[in-house]
């Protein structure tokens, strides 16, 4: 069947987060919000049905796994990446940022040091400190097009202080960059080396685009699955977030077990059955939908990086490798005299993510979320050049 990826839904009276925090992070209420990484496309039909039948039965008490829950994730990861897993790799967790939250706690004491590679995913950032662990930047490199790892800055921090847990954004997020297999067995050998545990949140792995293909971590080389702790989700593919439906996978026994125990200790790791019931039916039912939803989120993103020099010329888009996000490097705006970059947006009646947010390099850049209708996409390159023109002229 053909599905709908151009109807415009009314988020109002959902609490949505998108539209609820318009007014206290930005300061008006009548943006086109194009910030917060869900999707404005309805929810698969076929995962609303699953959860639907089971809401008609009456009583939402106590339950179990579904018997088949892990062998579907199993056979998932086999259908999108090649990668051969096994059930006792899976544990539930509670989202991806709590889950790197749990992780901080096992593996690392107050006062530790935790590396990041900015500009990255900020609640990175934020689940760090508010655990009372430092933050050491390993700030990415940018060619004008794309991002790279600095190794040699890697390796000198390391070299000088003991810093037990790395967090990885694989695909990288806010750039939507799929980072190859000789950048990931680069970084899996130095981290082996220092006996560094790598964190990768690859919750945008499943939504390749252009022909990319992810590379899960801990499958690049021995030392990546030894010290590799992968944290997965359907939530951003599927735009069921707000279900919570997440899972880590981890190979290596030993670090497995320790982490693992931990959150059994404290019933950390038991799912919602509305999670276990979305998930299943995604990963079941989802392989037209996903592709469809790929197709059409890949030709919003054309429209975005073809029509936006047209528009505006000194904001420069670059393709992802994959997700709905679209990162701008908006900093020749100040040739014209526009200094405050993310202002220019929200009086151009736009809400996005200023890339200040992400950490260092993240300055005068913008991320803008193409998950939604064309039609939302073409009216804010409309107002956005509207204002330029009012602006410059």
């Amino acid at each position: 069947m053909k599905y709908d990826f151009d109807t415009i839904i009314d988020r109002r009276g959902t609490d949505a987060v998108k539209l609820r925090r318009l007014k206290t992070l930005f300061g008006r209420e009548d943006l086109i919000p194009l910030w917060v990484a869900d999707m404005d496309f309805a929810t698969p039909p076929f995962i609303r049905e699953a959860l639907e039948d089971r809401l008609k039965h009456p009583i939402y008490g106590y339950t179990v796994l579904p018997e088949d829950y892990w062998q579907v994730i199993i056979e998932w990861q086999h259908y999108m990446h090649g990668w051969e897993i096994r059930e006792e790799w899976l544990t539930f967790i509670a989202g991806i940022v709590k889950g790197i939250g749990l992780a901080l706690l096992h593996f690392t004491g107050k006062g530790d040091s935790v590396i990041i590679q900015p500009p990255v995913y900020h609640p990175f950032k934020q689940v760090i400190e508010n655990n009372g662990r430092v933050v050491i930047n390993n700030p990415l490199l940018w060619d004008g097009s794309r991002y790279h790892m600095d190794f040699d800055h890697l390796e000198d921090i390391l070299k000088r202080r003991r810093c037990p847990l790395l967090i990885l954004a694989n695909p990288h997020n806010p750039g939507g960059y799929m980072w190859d297999r000789e950048t990931l067995a680069t970084l899996a050998e130095i981290c082996h080396k220092y006996n560094v545990t790598v964190i990768s949140d690859e919750i945008h792995a499943d939504m390749p685009l252009y022909g990319n293909k992810h590379i899960p971590f801990t499958t690049v080389s021995p030392e990546a699955a030894q010290i590799g702790v992968v944290f997965n989700a359907p939530s951003k593919t599927f735009n069921i977030a707000g279900l919570v439906s997440s899972y880590a996978i981890v190979p290596n026994q030993q670090l497995r077990k320790g982490f693992y125990d931990f959150l059994s200790a404290s019933d950390l790791n038991d799912s919602t059955f509305v999670a276990t019931i979305a998930t299943r039916a995604a990963y079941t039912q989802g392989k037209e939908w996903h592709k469809q939803m790929l197709t059409y989120v890949q030709n919003n993103i054309d429209y975005v990086v073809e029509e936006l020099p047209r528009y505006i010329p000194l904001i420069h888009a670059s393709r992802p490798d994959a997700s709905f996000l679209v990162w701008l490097d908006a900093r020749d705006l100040q040739k014209v005299g526009i200094d405050c970059i993310p202002k220019f947006f929200i009086d151009a009646g736009l809400a996005l993510n200023d890339g200040a947010m992400f950490g260092p390099g993240g300055e005068g850049f913008m991320r803008l979320n193409a998950g939604c209708p064309r039609a939302v996409l073409e009216k804010a390159l409309e107002q956005l050049y509207r204002h330029y023109r009012h602006v410059t002229t």
